[in-house]
């Protein structure tokens, strides 16, 4: 079973698309964790979920997720596991957060918050990963044969 979890192609194109949602998820994952690139960190990040009305199990969850999935991503390990996470935080967020808002991004600041363009390709992206696997330089690739 965990020789089918790390399996993989041998197409760089998923190399490049792991590695770049990998470096976008660990940053704004250190954001929430760290308080890295003008982040709240972990305590601040916590606050501000709650206040939402997230209860702390799920907001733990989201930025465990972020976090140790964009590491993942990064170097390859488990990257169906940490695409799967981030695709369903990214499903749930639309549903939650962003879908009131419309389908584009906020660029002009002329909407109440986000759209959820950015979500639909980092689902896109995420389901790429968790179908075909994290490309030939990985670890997942490495362990697998």
């Amino acid at each position: 079973m965990l020789k089918r979890l790390m399996s993989t192609n041998n197409d760089v194109a998923f190399t490049t698309l792991r590695l770049v949602m990998g470096v976008v998820y660990f940053a704004h994952g250190a954001q929430k964790m760290l308080g890295w690139f003008g982040g709240y960190g972990f305590h601040g990040t916590m606050g501000f979920f709650e206040h939402m009305g997230m209860p702390a199990p799920v907001a733990l969850l989201v930025i465990c997720t972020e976090f140790f999935g964009g590491l993942g991503l990064i170097v390859g390990l488990l990257t169906r596991i940490a695409a799967l996470g981030i695709g369903v935080e990214m499903i749930v967020a639309v549903f939650m957060v962003h879908l009131p808002n419309g389908f584009f991004m906020n660029w002009m600041g002329t909407q109440k918050g986000e759209g959820f363009e950015y979500h639909l390709l980092a689902i896109a992206a995420a389901a790429a990963l968790l179908l075909r696997g994290a490309g030939p330089f990985s670890v997942d690739r490495a362990l697998s044969k």
